[in-house]
């Protein structure tokens, strides 16, 4: 099915909110991408690079993407939400001065003149429903109408609509959303008719390949434009998948639009930007094909995506925390907290339990963890292979569901004391380290970090005073003489750092310290 371009469409006044993302890891900014107003040119690409293309590459013939852009084109839309239902806004003086007079037209004479009356002269101004519209992309899988988006696109959405590039515009409705991987899933309640579609790609992209990136920038409508994948298996901090990163001009509004190989088959969704400034900088990250594959098939079964899950917080194992425990690698995944009354917490697993294997298959950092828990369903038994006291233990553990929200609730210490003498405190100068008991409501609740050397690893590895101690080297700590007995089994055993169970207000981490010879 062809469908003929028209003109763009204009942006609605009513710009949408923008969804930014301060939290990655890897990148100084991402942003992910919302609506705009604004619009910005494509550079033009040089026509020598068509000459790379493979001879049977149906662009290679004509130097031109045209061919491959007709064929995709309508089948991508634009998706378009009322979000929040309607919001109050006491400041609209549109309709007249104060309510003295609401039928006066917008571009009446009259209107300046009442709207700046003192408020004696005129009734109260009622507030005026108003709606937050947002706006995105999307493109169509099925020909019975399923739509693949965003999640955040239509996020607190109560109503969603989508239009193609005939500025058709039709309601459709939610059948699920996946907010870990940023997918979600619609159906166009339109039924008796047959969708112009697009499949995804059966073989990965690789690094170089050319896509197309088609999607609805800044409310302009249908837009296409045109890059290389960059890279792949990014980590952008956002989740433990990985992201595609392309060059092609992604702007807001882009997001949930489709990402093409030249063979016209999805090979991303994309979803976020990396800009300082919020718009195209030239770096750009997909969801690949094949995780969205996965998602939109449980949502359209079942709603809703569920996932394994372990009930524990983790970190990786570096170098430091792997020469603590006594490894001879610095792979797996250390415990740093058990969730109460969790999967780990009922089949025994422990704080600083370093995960090594999940069912034979080795774990090579948390991320790594993440995924194969995830790819599990709840309810399978797995066998876990963890580094606990200097030996390895295999621990049966049956898997939960993972939580829809994640802010699960951990059990938490109570605050400390704020210690006000430090007559008993002990110097630990091997760890660059000044510890003195801690207290909170009479009982004492580990050791108390009163000082540390800005010279040391322990200040490298962030710890401060006010931390507390909780355990070190594996053993419960209340007293800085039990840190220290911890620290001299350490060094009888060759190691060369010690491993410290660290509570900083209620949050808890485990670091690898190392030991000064001097």
């Amino acid at each position: 099915m062809h469908v003929q371009p028209s003109s763009p469409k204009r942006a609605a006044k009513t710009g949408p909110a923008v969804i930014t993302g301060r939290n990655f890891r890897r990148l100084a900014a991402v942003t992910v991408l919302g609506a705009g107003l604004l619009a910005l040119g494509v550079a033009e690409r040089p026509s020598s690079a068509f000459a790379q293309l493979n001879p049977g590459s149906p662009m290679a013939a004509t130097g031109s993407f045209a061919d491959i852009v007709e064929r995709v084109k309508p089948a991508v839309v634009s998706v378009s939400t009322t979000n929040g239902g309607p919001r109050l806004t006491s400041n609209d003086n549109r309709k007249g001065p104060r309510g003295g007079f609401p039928n006066l037209p917008d571009d009446h004479p009259l209107n300046d003149l009442f709207k700046n009356l003192p408020k004696e002269f005129g009734a109260p101004q009622q507030p005026r429903p108003r709606l937050r519209r947002a706006t995105g992309s999307g493109f169509v899988v099925s020909p019975d109408g399923y739509v693949v988006t965003n999640n955040h696109v239509i996020d607190g959405a109560t109503k969603v609509f989508v239009s193609f590039d005939d500025q058709e515009k039709l309601e459709a409705e939610l059948i699920g959303t996946d907010a870990r991987t940023d997918i979600a899933l619609l159906k166009i309640k339109e039924r008796n008719k047959k969708f112009p579609h697009v499949t995804f790609a059966g073989k990965k992209p690789r690094v170089g390949d050319w896509v197309l990136a088609v999607g609805n920038p800044f409310g302009l409508g249908g837009t296409v434009t045109a890059g290389i994948v960059s890279a792949l298996a990014r980590d952008i901090g956002s989740g433990p998948y990985d992201f595609m990163q392309i060059d092609a001009a992604v702007n807001r509004g882009n997001s949930g639009g489709p990402t093409f190989n030249l063979d016209g088959e999805v090979v991303g969704v994309n979803t976020a930007i990396f800009s300082p400034t919020g718009g195209n900088v030239g770096i750009a990250f997909a969801v690949p094909a094949d995780t969205v594959k996965d998602v939109i098939d449980e949502l359209k079964d079942s709603g809703s995506v569920s996932r394994g899950w372990l009930g524990v917080k983790i970190q990786n194992v570096d170098d430091d925390t792997a020469a603590s425990l006594g490894l001879d690698e610095d792979k797996g995944a250390l415990i740093s907290e058990v969730m109460k009354d969790g999967p780990a917490a009922d089949a025994g697993l422990r704080v600083q339990d370093a995960i090594l294997e999940v069912n034979g298959s080795e774990i090579v950092d948390s991320r790594d963890l993440a995924r194969k828990i995830a790819d599990f369903a709840p309810g399978v038994t797995v066998n876990v292979k963890v580094w606990r006291n200097d030996q390895e233990k295999t621990i049966k553990v049956k898997l939960g569901k993972f939580p829809n929200s994640t802010k699960v609730a951990l059990g938490k210490f109570e605050d400390k004391d704020e210690a006000d003498e430090k007559k008993d405190s002990v110097d630990l100068k091997q760890l660059g380290l000044t510890l003195m008991p801690a207290r909170s409501g009479g009982s004492q609740q580990g050791v108390a970090i009163a000082e540390v050397d800005p010279n040391s690893d322990a200040a490298e590895k962030g710890l401060k005073s006010g931390d507390v101690i909780l355990e070190a080297g594996g053993k419960t700590v209340s007293t800085p003489e039990d840190v220290l007995d911890a620290l001299k089994k350490m060094k009888e055993l060759g190691r060369t750092a010690v491993l410290l169970h660290i509570k900083t207000g209620d949050q808890k981490r485990l670091v690898p310290v190392q030991i000064s010879k001097s």
